[in-house]
């Protein structure tokens, strides 16, 4: 079977189709890939090895699922039944749904093997994944730091080798966050892309969606993923072509605006520079027209808006987790940043919680109609380089101002999940510290097709797939 634990989904699917592999044999693998190194990573919160095989050995050669086979991760805040669902907390210990959601009912239908749930941020709130319960995921890259967050555990686990593909979600960067770290390809989709149902309502800032170490695993898996679900109350209309198809399609020449501004006036270190010097030089250079711009930004209060509608969104969760539970959380059954978003969500009027999500939607008019101009706009992914464990976990004294500080580390993400447009982060090489570099690209909405476009441009260009972090399956 050659190395799997580096094989794209594509090409491990491809295997198991034609009878070269069985899925026994590729789940097996995945299961000791994480078995050597999940002690280390700490990516996984549960492994459900039995169930996986189970439904390994349901796959047959010639079946025609796009993902026959294939191992993935799930995000531990999203119901796969019968599986742990802590959404990284105590107050949630030993709870597992008896429903799934029907994303996972998407995944399993195309084929995918379930192996386990990976780690997470206590409620998804910080972009570090270090939760009290269960311990920080650490970057395979670099054991100190963090691969980011909130889908931090998928990104370490595809980064690793241990599976190929990850899910994760994104409210505020929680895909392309944690894929800039690992070198990975994060793509936050069009709001209402993936549905959240049956549980959430309406999402305005969440999106689902995988992270994958090359472009094509990402389009094959949001033809899968996306779509309608009965009883969605909004939804993205359905794609002119498979985005699979669209992906071997020539974009044509593109007008892309390229800035390293950002609503908090954040500088980006030297590498993340360096990253976007090396993106737009590469699109100028298969044809595409690159102009350096300033966007019409909003000014750095929309932070403070942001995270009065981050928090409630957030406490929502929570507030779930409450009725789960069947009690108030005590002291050491959420963290102090919990404990804090939730109180200060049910403590503010629906009249400001409504106003503030009013203002944030005419802020993102006014920068939507910026891309009339646009097809793209490139930007780095990060405002800093991935940070140390422990810097900011929002256990601290103050666990407000480890919110804010976040904020600094990814002052280019949250703003559009506030738009609702698609953005993905892509590799774009290693810093002087070893670590990967990323850029981030906004497409117009809906237009996941041309930012999948111009990401395999940039593969195409200056390869990343075959890139291993110390700490992997092989290493």
């Amino acid at each position: 079977m050659g190395d799997l634990g580096f094989a794209s989904a594509v090409e491990i699917s491809a295997l198991v189709r034609s009878g070269q592999a069985t899925a026994r044999e590729v789940t097996e693998d995945a299961l000791r890939r994480i078995e050597a190194a999940n002690p280390t990573l700490n990516a996984f919160t549960a492994v459900e090895a039995e169930r996986a095989l189970a439904a390994a050995d349901r796959v047959r050669p010639g079946d025609a699922q796009p993902f026959a086979g294939v191992p993935i991760a799930v995000k531990g805040n999203v119901p796969v039944e019968g599986y742990p669902l802590s959404n990284g907390s105590r107050l949630l210990a030993g709870f597992r749904p008896d429903h799934s959601a029907y994303l996972v009912q998407r995944l399993r239908e195309a084929g995918f093997v379930i192996v386990g749930i990976t780690n997470l941020p206590e409620f998804g709130i910080l972009p570090t994944t270090e939760p009290r319960f269960g311990g920080p995921t650490r970057n395979p890259w670099d054991l100190d730091r963090t691969p980011g967050g909130s889908s931090g555990g998928s990104a370490a686990a595809v980064a690793a080798g241990l599976v190929p593909i990850g899910h994760g979600n994104d409210g505020g960067g929680s895909l392309r966050i944690p894929a800039a770290c690992c070198g990975l390809v994060g793509l936050k989709p069009s709001r209402g892309r993936v549905s959240v149902g049956p549980d959430m309502g309406e999402s305005f800032l969440a999106a689902n969606g995988v992270l994958t170490r090359t472009v094509a695993d990402t389009a094959h898996a949001l033809d899968v993923i996306s779509g309608y679900e009965v009883g969605d109350a909004n939804w993205a209309p359905k794609p002119p072509e498979p985005y699979a198809t669209a992906l071997r399609r020539d974009p044509g020449k593109l007008r892309i605006a390229v800035t390293a501004a950002n609503p908090l006036g954040v500088t980006p270190p030297p590498d993340a520079l360096a990253g976007v010097r090396i993106a737009a030089e590469i699109l100028q250079g298969v044809g595409h027209e690159v102009e350096e711009v300033t966007p019409p930004f909003p000014p750095a209060e929309v932070l403070e808006a942001f995270i009065n509608v981050f928090g409630p969104a957030i406490a929502l969760g929570i507030q779930a987790a409450v009725r789960l539970a069947g009690h108030e959380p005590g002291e050491d059954e959420i963290e102090p940043l919990s404990r804090a978003l939730l109180d200060r969500a049910r403590t503010t009027p629906a009249v400001a919680y409504l106003t503030t999500q009013a203002q944030l939607q005419a802020l993102a008019r006014r920068l939507v109609a910026f891309f009339a101009d646009y097809d793209a706009l490139l930007t780095p992914a990060l405002g800093e380089r991935p940070l140390a464990i422990g810097e900011c976990h929002g256990c601290g004294e103050d666990p407000l101002a480890d919110l804010a500080r976040s904020g600094r580390f990814t002052p280019y993400t949250s703003l559009f999940n506030v738009t609702g447009q698609p953005a993905i982060a892509v590799p774009v090489g290693m810093g002087a510290d070893g670590l990967p570099t990323a850029v981030q690209l906004i497409g117009r909405p809906l237009a996941e097709d041309r930012l999948l476009q111009l990401a395999r441009q940039l593969e195409y260009a200056n390869p990343w797939a075959h890139l291993r972090p110390p700490t992997s399956a092989g290493g």
